[in-house]
């Protein structure tokens, strides 16, 4: 069996040891004991083998074989069904992966897809935590979805990186589509972190309110926990769009302000010469002694007065910042 993890049996919340699973039937029999299995990418024979064992629901055993499933979480008699959206960098890229959970009063199993860390931490948290809390399951749930909720902040940190590094790029009076592709990718990459992470804070909070036989009353203070912790982090990512959203804006604002400076200017000088192109097409220039064809002075003094004109519009402009 390639894809099996670990088979840990845990007794009155002391680690006994790994089992094979032709025994896990037999330990789970003992009292005080319960059983954690831990599988990655497992074909389907090993998960009929799984269902066996445990007495899993078809339908759970049908979304735990097909990964893509969407994160929820499912009551079948005696067990929960839980599926949780990872996430983790790797090279500073982040990758997502899934995690399904089958827990019922003796046993937690937990089925890894793609991109996810080892549970060998959650264990040995597990086996340090607080002697005075209960050691079952449901510790071993809470230890679960606490990893998967701690692993969202380095993300969120990095893509509060990515912001600041371009940043500097947005607020600019000219249009960077490289710019523009940067912000619209890390908007996508927040909402399918947020996507992945709030369902987290429902699991939670349904985990605290309900299923009363499998989340011992000791233990609802740390899924509550969890719920405020995703919570805050979702807050965080919904902060960091309402951010991305503005600055695009303000970028495309700057950049059509700017186009408006340009359009004034134009028109600014549009307007200045207008005067000589006006004076000089009625008269032409063709004759001698203009304007009036036979006034000597009428060239210069024409010419001075276009002068004067186009100083005087230019003046007016240049104080209304037209030009």
């Amino acid at each position: 069996m390639t894809s099996l993890v670990d088979t840990v049996v845990y007794r009155d919340g002391k680690r006994i040891g790994e089992t094979a699973v032709a025994d896990i039937g037999t330990a789970m029999k003992q009292a005080g004991t319960f059983v954690w299995l831990g599988l990655h990418d497992p074909d389907d024979a090993v998960l009929r083998e799984i269902q066996q064992t445990f007495g899993l629901h078809e339908l759970a055993i049908e979304d735990a074989h097909h990964a893509h499933q969407r994160p929820k979480i499912e009551a079948y008699s005696d067990s929960l069904f839980i599926v949780l959206k990872t996430a983790q960098l790797q090279d500073s890229r982040v990758v997502y992966g899934e995690t399904h959970l089958f827990v019922g009063t003796r046993f937690l199993v937990s089925v890894r897809h793609g991109a996810s860390s080892s549970f060998a931490q959650v264990l040995q948290h597990c086996e340090d935590a607080t002697p005075d809390l209960p050691k079952g399951p449901a510790f071993a749930l809470y230890a679960i979805l606490d990893f998967v909720a701690d692993h969202y902040q380095p993300v969120v940190a990095q893509f509060e990186k990515d912001f600041n590094a371009i940043e500097s790029d947005i607020f600019q009076d000219r249009f960077d589509r490289l710019v523009v592709a940067r912000l619209y990718d890390l908007k996508r990459n927040l909402l399918e972190l947020r996507n992945a992470a709030l369902p987290l804070a429902e699991i939670s909070a349904e985990l605290m309110r309900l299923h009363e036989n499998l989340i011992p009353r000791e233990l609802r203070a740390y899924f509550r926990d969890i719920e405020d912790h995703v919570s805050r982090l979702v807050g965080l990512i919904d902060g960091m769009r309402d951010m991305l959203t503005t600055a695009m804006q303000v970028n495309l604002a700057l950049v059509a302000n700017n186009q408006n400076e340009v359009v004034k200017r134009l028109a600014g000088w549009g307007a200045i010469l207008a005067i000589p192109t006006v004076v000089f097409s009625l008269y032409g220039m063709n004759f001698e002694w203009m304007p009036e064809l036979q006034w000597k002075a009428g060239y210069p003094i024409t010419v001075a007065l276009t002068a004067l004109g186009c100083a005087f519009v230019y003046r007016r402009l240049r104080r209304a910042e037209w030009v």
